[in-house]
């Protein structure tokens, strides 16, 4: 039985991977996407905000947290962190990161331009465009739950969007969720079930925009 239960914690370990440093995600690629809308116009994204709500030590590993003291973190930091590391008890290690350089305000930029565009608009940086979009980052992050045999990865990005034009003023809120089980925690894993989120998240924008009338 001892040797049992020592064959399973080695497994866990294996499956969780190096988790003590910070694991940078290099390929959060924002797919393309299409669809057959035929809206017209220009859109100038003039905000983006880093609103997700982080905490030193919560009960849910879905929740942002940071390796080290929250309070000493700057802000600038937490906009580039999405996700931490799991030893094989479950335990927060490491932190999860964009590329260097990189923030959630630039991959929601991404992601929002992808599908508007899809839709048929034009974003410009023109603050004369015929629509004005600010944007509030709810969720932008991603975990995994430790198991026996695989590694079960979840991620959510969700936003809410203020969408002004000449005919008035809609907010609306958008999420994407992804899910993804693998072998290890590896980079390619992670990347994976953010990509899986992207995808939904991009089709309920569309869903949202069009009981909208946007």
């Amino acid at each position: 039985m001892i040797k049992m239960k020592l064959t399973a914690l080695l497994l866990v370990v294996a499956l969780t991977g190096c988790v003590t440093g910070t694991r940078s995600l290099q390929n959060l690629n924002v797919p393309d996407y299409e669809n057959d809308k035929t809206a017209s116009g220009t859109v100038y994204i003039k905000a983006i905000t880093d609103n997700r709500t982080f905490e030193q030590k919560p009960k849910s590993p879905s929740t942002p947290s940071v390796r080290g003291v929250l309070s000493e973190t700057p802000k600038e930091k937490l906009s580039t962190l999405i996700g931490r590391q799991r030893n094989g008890y479950g335990a927060a290690m490491g932190d999860v990161a964009l590329p260097e350089g990189v923030t959630v305000q630039d991959k929601m930029r991404e992601l929002l331009t992808e599908g508007l565009e899809s839709r048929g608009y034009t974003v410009v940086d023109d603050q004369n465009a015929n629509h004005q979009v600010s944007v509030d980052i709810e969720k932008f992050w991603a975990w995994f739950t430790p198991g026996f045999a695989s590694v079960g990865f979840e991620s959510n990005v969700q936003c809410t969007i203020d969408f002004e034009s000449a005919s008035g003023e809609k907010t609306v809120n958008v999420e994407g969720k992804g899910n993804n089980r693998g072998q290890v925690a590896s980079n390619a894993n992670w990347e994976l079930s953010f990509k899986r989120a992207y995808l939904d998240f991009l089709k309920d924008l569309d869903k949202t925009l069009d009981s909208n009338g946007l």
